[in-house]
């Protein structure tokens, strides 16, 4: 039987509750949960070595005092770049410093696991065979060297999540089981797959059940969304939104759970636009969603069908 932790990728947080003394409350107290995802955007690996030293200590005494758990670390809305494909090989060389870094990071907050999207391709790279194939060619060379990595400093494995466009890799369900396969060819520890409800790009794969379903026993991270088809809305689970989503909690845990995987990790990530009617509604829609959730995960750990029908 699957066990499921709910958390809070702390997308939300950026900009609005970069302290981690707030953003901590917010989750520990208000939404009521124990797991958190930090992002880049809040603890940067650019960042000069005595700003890191600080930020990762106050996010140590945050989380300790909530009893919050950072279960992994992503990278977010500013680091959303080209990355391990980039098309410049001194740009690559910084990035994999980056991501070296980011493990380390990962490390000193007690985090399982480090991820981010594969990378991107520009629109000049993913237009030509020869230069498509050297981007990808190099970038899944670079992960596993990553992988490596990961493995001396201790994690448990690495993730990359599935997106939405041909750029940037993972975008049908077939590439993304292609993909995983071949950069777990050379490993040090285990690649694994970050799903994500609204991430069902494709125009023939446009239903996130199947990508559940097919790639699930892979993907011990899920993000969670209200979206509605076709889009990948990021909307609150409030009864607003939920009348139009997709998004049903009790077929999202079933999917999952009969893929047979043993542990996941579900995380909020829910966007409010930087619009003056917005602000007021990114607490209580955070806090709605968490609780709207807890009907069908009542706590952490075995879920065992219950909530309601």
């Amino acid at each position: 039987m699957t066990r499921f932790t709910l958390g809070a990728n702390l997308c939300f947080a950026i900009n609005r509750f970069p302290e981690p003394e707030v953003w901590a409350q917010l989750v520990g107290e208000q939404m009521g949960l124990r797991s958190v995802q930090v992002v880049s955007d809040l603890l940067h690996p650019f960042w000069p070595e005595d700003i890191l030293a600080r930020q990762t200590d106050a996010i140590r005494n945050a989380t300790a005092r909530y009893d919050i758990d950072v279960h992994s670390l992503m990278t977010g809305t500013f680091s959303r770049t080209n990355h391990l494909m980039f098309p410049l090989d001194d740009l690559r060389a910084l990035w994999f410093g980056f991501f070296q870094r980011f493990i380390d990071l990962g490390v000193a907050l007690g985090a399982q696991t480090v991820g981010s999207h594969f990378g991107a391709l520009s629109m000049h790279d993913v237009s030509h065979v020869e230069r498509y194939n050297e981007r990808v060619d190099e970038a899944v060379r670079l992960w596993q060297e990553l992988s490596f990595y990961a493995q001396d400093q201790g994690l448990s494995y690495l993730f990359f999540e599935t997106m939405s466009v041909p750029r940037e890799l993972g975008y049908t369900i077939s590439q993304a089981r292609a993909l995983l396969e071949r950069v777990n060819e050379r490993v040090g520890v285990p690649i694994k797959l970050c799903l994500d409800v609204g991430h069902a790009p494709h125009p023939v794969e446009r239903d996130p059940y199947p990508w559940l379903k097919t790639l699930g026993a892979d993907a011990p991270l899920v993000h969670l969304q209200q979206t509605e088809a076709d889009h990948s809305r990021h909307w609150p689970f409030t009864p607003e939104y939920n009348a139009q989503g997709i998004v049903d909690p009790r077929r999202v845990l079933d999917t999952i759970s009969a893929t047979g995987i043993d542990d996941v990790w579900l995380g909020f990530e829910i966007l409010h636009r930087e619009r003056y009617e917005e602000e007021a509604r990114v607490i209580p829609d955070n806090v709605q969603s968490a609780a709207y959730w807890r009907h069908y995960l009542p706590e952490d750990g075995e879920w065992s069908g219950a909530g309601p029908a």
